[in-house]
């Protein structure tokens, strides 16, 4: 059988453990904190540095310089980016003009003497200006039924506003619909859905879901779409669709 140790004596090598380690923390913080109080450790501290930028000298001003050059180059690309954009949203006024016009043509091309969206996009890019005209020329090309130039156009848009960006997902997802690419309009849709509902066109957005869903034989996916936007948006004016869909979809699994 082993020998143990009395209690006491195993109580006493414990504490002593705990005031080695405390002392050997204490030791480690009063040499870090050593050079801040003692005004010799820190001439010393300094000199240290002084050496180091002497003997690194070259090397500190190749970093200071290229970080200086950076920051530079990126105050003046946004500057000119800025004017650029400004030159843009003036000469996209016409191109604007003819799309409310529904002249989409001339909105896209221009007109000989003013930009459309597409020159637009090519001589501005970086710019908002080009972003929107992305938009535009989605839209317009969605109308004119040539549906791969504007999903390309719409999926290079970018928003973060409350209306449009669901709005350019919603139309991804109608030129998606025109191709009976069904699963990708259902997953356009679904973002639509999805980007900060809202009760005035968050239903609209559902009811194109379910109808994509239906497309694709998902036909509880198409009931569910339609239950949701009448238990969260019974106000809507696309409630009373929704209702008539649930009735007919619910007739067809009963036959």
């Amino acid at each position: 059988m082993k020998n143990r140790l009395p209690l006491q004596t195993l109580i006493v090598q414990v504490n002593e453990i705990k005031m080695s380690k405390t002392s050997k923390t204490k030791k480690k913080k009063a040499e870090s904190a050593e050079w801040i109080e003692d005004p010799n450790a820190l001439r010393e501290k300094l000199s240290k540095t002084e050496e180091f930028l002497e003997q690194n000298r070259r090397l500190v001003f190749i970093i200071g310089g290229a970080l200086v050059a950076v920051v530079l180059a990126f105050i003046a690309l946004n500057y000119f980016v800025d004017r650029r954009d400004q030159s843009a949203q003036a000469n996209m006024f016409q191109a604007q003009y003819y799309f409310e016009a529904d002249s989409l043509n001339l909105a896209l091309e221009g007109d000989g003497n003013n930009y459309g969206f597409l020159e637009i996009i090519d001589e501005y890019p970086m710019t908002d200006a080009a972003n929107l005209a992305h938009y535009y020329a989605g839209v317009c090309y969605l109308k004119l039924g040539e549906y791969e130039d504007a999903i390309k156009h719409l999926k290079k848009f970018s928003s973060k506003d409350l209306l449009i960006r669901p709005r350019a997902y919603s139309l991804i997802g109608d030129a998606y619909m025109e191709l009976e690419d069904y699963q990708s309009a259902a997953k356009y849709y679904k973002k639509a859905v999805k980007y900060k509902p809202n009760e005035y066109f968050t239903p609209t957005y559902m009811m194109k879901l379910a109808l994509a869903n239906e497309k694709l034989g998902k036909i509880a996916s198409a009931v569910e779409a339609y239950e949701k936007l009448v238990g969260e948006y019974p106000n809507s004016d696309r409630t009373a669709d929704a209702k008539k869909e649930l009735a007919r979809l619910n007739a067809l699994a009963s036959n």
